[in-house]
């Protein structure tokens, strides 16, 4: 990928890296890759390279939204909610939608003594990023959005939203 192009590639690591998953031929198999005779690991990170060479990092493909034929990270999303100063933690994810494919769909914590004003978040979003990632709709979220460990929960997080929007 050309530096600074702009165009989004998949994050590959060469060099000293793991034999594999212990214990799952399966998993080793999708991560690890040897290509031109070089093994690489490849996690599913989306990135830009920038003109300097630095990457900007997009997010994991699996968790990626495609909505209208256009593909929307949920963490750059989620970044530009939680600048908002009502929201204390957010993930976006995408839900069924016949007329998008799927809908850019926010679930949010607020922040202790926030109020929820879900027109107010989602001009925020615009007022940040194009119309296409501004989220449908915008949910508060009644569990934690978040494993023990931190890390994001957007399995259950999904199935909440399809709940509460009355999604199949």
């Amino acid at each position: 990928m050309e530096p600074g192009s702009g165009k989004p590639g998949i994050i590959a690591r060469g060099g000293p890296i793991p034999v594999g998953y212990y214990k799952d031929p399966e998993k080793t198999a999708k991560t690890f890759k040897t290509i031109g005779g070089e093994r690489y690991s490849i996690p599913g990170d989306w990135c830009v390279v920038e003109k300097d060479g630095s990457l900007t990092l997009l997010g994991r493909g699996s968790v990626c939204i495609n909505t209208a034929g256009e593909k929307v990270y949920p963490e750059e999303i989620e970044e530009v909610l939680k600048t908002h100063p009502s929201v204390e933690d957010a993930l976006v994810v995408g839900v069924p939608d016949q007329k998008w494919g799927q809908a850019v769909t926010g679930i949010v914590t607020l922040a202790n003594g926030a109020k929820f004003d879900e027109e107010d978040l989602r001009k925020h979003v615009r007022s940040h990023l194009a119309g296409y990632k501004t989220p449908k709709r915008i949910l508060v979220g009644a569990a934690p959005l978040r494993a023990p460990n931190g890390k994001a929960d957007y399995k259950s997080v999904t199935d909440f939203a399809k709940r509460e929007l009355g999604v199949a």
